[in-house]
């Protein structure tokens, strides 16, 4: 009797078999000296630091920014356009600096461990290794993202042939496998097209295939719904979600929209200015914020649970440049409480990410007893 298990899936199991074997002795091959000792969690972002030196000035896109993820569970990156969301997903990545290293002029500094292995410093052959095999991404736009001039089904092929020895026939029939899998009609027949006869939803949903294709252990999805419309963004958030338990993946969600990582997000992260400003359980960060800065984003997020009779509250201003960052709390230009702390802190000493509780740490001058009731009396009551 023949073995009925595709041997796509062979390779797969395989691929993972030994992903384990390496984990269980990169400590070894990766900590040098002055490194910190690895961490517990899967994947541990410590102090991370991205500068973007320009003739205007440095850009601090990502100042300081550290947080945990274990398997198979969402943590979700949310903040306006420029707050440092992307960059820090690149940075997981290791697309900073691809090419010819030599010639980047991004500086980058912390820690970034990822089951045991320290990827900031490790050697960058290394980590193109895993990048796609141990950790993948979806990008904000498919159609950027996909080459025009090959086919779905080749560019899937390839992401699969690069991390498994396996022949093109093999290789094929997982692609099919994967367009299925996420819910492409007539995969046999799509695998051939070019990425400009899918839809927006489809190219989002082939971006998927092929970042899932080698089982990784840790899936970024940048924004994965802009530009779609509702229906499909919640066709797309519930695949991501039924592939997460198939695979038992870790999954970062970094957006704008708080209501994407509702129900998605196991913890969530608020950045402002390239830095944490709160960060909890998604229930904590909901129902008990504790940052101004989150108080805005709930405001400006439409109710659909209840009659609407007011308009939204909107923050008001704009993000800060990352070139010259407010001094004190980066938020202060824009924060309606900037004068409730004495003796103009807020202006002057950038408050710290303090933990306020179990599970959860906010970065503001206001005393928590105060910010507890600001947002239990004012804010609360108008969402």
């Amino acid at each position: 009797m023949t073995d009925p298990t595709p041997k796509g899936n062979e390779a797969g199991e395989a691929a993972a078999a030994d992903r384990a074997a390496h984990t269980a002795t990169a400590t070894a091959l990766v900590a040098g000296p002055g490194e910190g000792p690895p961490s517990r969690a899967f994947l541990d972002v410590r102090d991370l630091k991205v500068h973007f030196p320009t003739d205007d000035g440095v850009v601090k896109s990502v100042d300081g920014l550290s947080f945990q993820l274990e398997k198979g569970q969402t943590l979700g990156i949310v903040g306006e356009s420029g707050s440092g969301k992307s960059v820090t997903s690149l940075a997981v990545m290791g697309l900073h600096r691809v090419g010819n290293a030599s010639r980047s002029t991004v500086e980058m500094s912390g820690e970034i461990w990822l089951g045991g292995r320290e990827l900031l410093s490790a050697d960058p052959d290394e980590v193109r290794r895993l990048r796609g095999r141990d950790m993948a991404m979806i990008f904000q736009d498919p159609l950027s993202a996909l080459h025009p001039y090959y086919t779905i089904g080749s560019q899937i092929v390839e992401a699969y042939r690069v991390h498994n020895d396996v022949d093109k026939k093999t290789a094929r029939k997982r692609a099919v496998e994967m367009l299925d899998r996420v819910g492409i009609p007539e995969p046999g027949k799509r695998v051939d097209d070019y990425p400009h006869q899918f839809s927006g939803g489809m190219r989002q949903r082939a971006m998927i295939a092929m970042s899932l294709v080698n089982n990784p252990d840790l899936l970024i999805a940048d924004e994965p719904t802009t530009a779609l419309d509702v229906t499909v963004q919640a066709q797309i958030l519930d695949l991501i979600r039924d592939l997460q338990k198939e695979f038992g993946s870790a999954v970062i969600m970094i957006t704008h929209d708080l209501g994407v990582v509702a129900e998605m997000a196991d913890e969530i992260l608020v950045m402002y200015g390239g830095r944490c400003v709160e960060r909890g359980t998604a229930e904590k960060v909901f129902y008990e914020p504790r940052h101004p800065y989150t108080w805005g984003l709930l405001g400006s997020m439409p109710r659909i649970d209840r009659e609407q009779t007011e308009r939204l509250i909107p923050v008001k201003g704009s993000p800060p440049s990352l070139i010259n960052i407010p001094d004190g709390c980066a938020f202060n230009p824009r924060c309606p409480y900037a004068d409730v702390p004495k003796g103009n802190v807020t202006r002057t000493v950038r408050p710290e990410l303090t933990q306020d509780d179990s599970r959860h740490w906010s970065a503001c001058h206001m005393p928590q007893e105060e910010r507890t009731r600001i947002w239990t009396e004012e804010i609360a009551p108008k969402l």
